[in-house]
């Protein structure tokens, strides 16, 4: 072939991939195992969903509705682009994996009403998954969106991890086959009769845009988007939050980066001041315990003890007393090389008024001169507390704190908040939220005690896909409720839980009485990650995840059942043959450990059992 020949070609293929795609019916994913197919003949246009062949979903009813627009039906089809390619390439300081690609498919649906109004839906196809928005131009400065017709018709078959919608996200998700009725809040996650799983949420929420939820209290098998706000204001040119359907197998729903990839770039320029770490953490062992001094300085001995890099005092560090206020604590803290972070309460209009500080952050001349003191005593990060929900009014209020910290260098956790939308991507500071039954839920009924382990093995599957989750992981000791997982469970929680703060709760003695392998295994622990891959699981059973931090890598491995059962690892999938491997697992009783330390892997045990107790787990390192 000559050289003349070989330029033609390598010409050919750029234009190929360069040019946009031919426009049709069908939107491929670039892997050609998703095909979403938009069906027009009707007034009511509908996508369906195709995965490997199969049908997923025959109907997605596609619409929207304002108090001067109506786009709910009637819709003609006037204009379809042309296919081209989306591309997503960025790095992450904080989540499940540093370096971020994806591909997508994107097609342009042009639709008009009988008044010959626009409604634009945009749909990107990737590998793992679908989205699409819509976007509409506003008529009037009065305008409101009343109703959306996004509608997922689901067969009867599928099996649902779900939880109830309700403010702060703090339910179960338990199995079910039946299609009871209800509100339903994201993420949701649904298994196929042929293996296929789909997890339901939103991405890129941005100002004076509300959150979302299904309900199928209609008909059981139909879930209908609901907007959180009644009316939604709408000015100009208007896009909404776009509707996300990762699918694909279980390994697809976990390690997918969907959501932040669907959200804006990062509005921080600076991030060098961005850090993510373990923290100590006052509140699970000792409620009230910020307003004592003394208390408060044993939890950031903890800190300096173990290597973490912060120590949080938590609520009430305004009526700080025993020696010493907040300002000293703050103090104590620098001067033992650990960063502290604050507590605050957002006061909302629903919040219990003694539950301070108050009144701090809510209108932005306070709140500047609030972060400007914050900032100046050497405080690098803030806790913020019980937020109203998911209405416009409360998505503004989060931007307007995550803005303005920036600019004072103050990283954020939010609690009692709405789930990640993609805010860990265009607010990198943004380092972790609640929205989570977490393990403080031990202090305030015995449910959690009995549901731990089988709800510890949903969340990687579920609320955890989607970004950060405080769930505050690791309790050894007991707090006013039991525990009845093993300690090798909770050893394990803290890897297989992705927080960029990963908040310690246990009392400072716990810690100091642990085997120094574990000690060791907690202070080296990160808690951002280059990679994660799942090597194994099953929601509410068990799971084995593997996430790589530098030339490392961290395995967790739980037991979501009440029998013993054997977990099987296979590191081939990692390639790790001739490095050495430490695995912690469960001992004798679930109140002790096993320790192996520096097994060299060779190909004869590449693939490892080990055995967990009821409830039980274990963690490993390679190097």
């Amino acid at each position: 072939m000559n050289l003349r020949r070989i330029n033609y070609l390598f010409c050919f293929f750029f234009i190929c991939i360069g040019f946009p795609l031919s426009a049709g019916s069908n939107t491929v994913s670039p892997n050609k195992k998703l095909n979403i197919k938009l069906h027009d003949n009707a007034k009511n246009p509908y996508f369906s969903v195709d995965h490997n062949g199969k049908t997923i979903f025959s109907n997605i009813k596609l619409g929207l509705e304002t108090d001067l627009q109506n786009f709910s039906d009637n819709l003609k089809l006037v204009s379809v682009s042309k296919s081209k390619w989306h591309k997503d390439d960025y790095i992450m300081i904080t989540g499940k994996r540093s370096h971020c690609t994806n591909f997508a498919n994107e097609r342009i649906y042009r639709f008009e009403n009988d008044k010959q109004q626009i409604l634009e839906v945009i749909l990107r196809v990737y590998n793992d998954g679908v989205a699409f928005q819509y976007n509409i131009d506003a008529t009037s400065d009065n305008e409101n969106i009343i109703n959306e017709s996004t509608t997922y018709l689901v067969e009867d078959k599928a099996k649902r991890w779900m939880q109830k919608y309700a403010i702060g996200y703090e339910g179960f998700y338990p199995l079910s086959e039946e299609h009871t009725s209800g509100k339903w809040g994201y993420p949701a996650l649904m298994e196929f009769p042929n293996s296929t799983f789909v997890l339901f949420t939103e991405a890129n929420m941005s100002r004076d845009r509300c959150g979302s939820y299904l309900d199928n209290t209609k008909k059981g098998n139909e879930y209908q988007v609901q907007l959180e706000d009644e009316k939604l204001s709408v000015k100009g040119k208007w896009s909404s939050p776009w509707r996300v359907l990762i699918i694909g197998s279980l390994s697809t729903i976990v390690e997918s980066t969907l959501v932040t990839d669907l959200s804006d770039p990062s509005k921080v320029s600076d991030t060098n001041w961005i850090k993510p770490g373990p923290v100590s953490w006052i509140y699970w062992a000792y409620n009230h315990s910020s307003s004592d001094f003394q208390i408060v300085k044993e939890y950031i001995d903890l800190a300096a003890e173990m290597r973490w890099p912060y120590d949080l005092i938590d609520w009430q560090w305004d009526a700080m007393g025993n020696g010493g206020n907040v300002e000293d604590a703050v103090k104590y803290a620098l001067e033992k090389g650990v960063k502290p972070m604050l507590w605050y309460n957002s006061s909302t209009h629903w919040c219990p008024a003694e539950f301070g500080p108050l009144y701090r952050l809510n209108k932005k001349e306070d709140r500047e001169k609030e972060y400007a003191w914050l900032n100046k005593l050497g405080v690098v990060g803030i806790k913020i507390d019980f937020f109203p929900g998911d209405k416009a009014s409360s998505m503004n209020y989060y931007i307007d704190l995550l803005e303005d910290a920036a600019k004072y260098k103050l990283m954020i956790n939010f609690h009692g908040s709405t789930i990640p939308r993609g805010w860990q991507r265009t607010y990198p500071h943004m380092m972790t939220m609640e929205a989570v039954y977490g393990a403080e839920w031990y202090n305030n009924n015995k449910k959690l005690t009995t549901l731990a382990a089988c709800h510890n093995t949903t969340l990687p599957f579920t609320r955890n896909v989607i970004g950060p989750m405080d769930y505050t992981p690791g309790t050894f000791s007991d707090s006013q409720n039991p525990h009845i997982t093993s300690y090798g469970h909770e050893l394990a929680l803290p890897v297989i839980f992705e927080s960029a703060l990963q908040h310690m709760p246990d009392k400072p003695s716990t810690y100091y009485s642990l085997p120094s392998a574990v000690k060791n295994f907690l202070s080296e622990l990160p808690t951002a990650w280059d990679d994660t891959k799942l090597l194994k699981g099953y929601p509410g059973e068990h799971i084995i995840i593997a996430r790589k931090k530098g030339d490392k890598w961290y395995l967790g491995g739980i037991n979501g059942t009440d029998k013993e059962k054997m977990l099987s690892v296979d590191l081939k999938k990692l390639s790790l043959l001739g490095k050495t491997i430490t695995i912690i697992s469960d001992g004798a009783n679930d109140k002790v450990f096993n320790i192996e330390e520096n097994i060299k892997i060779t190909k004869k045990n590449q693939k490892m059992d080990i055995n967990c107790l009821p409830r039980g787990g274990f963690v490993a390192v390679v190097k």
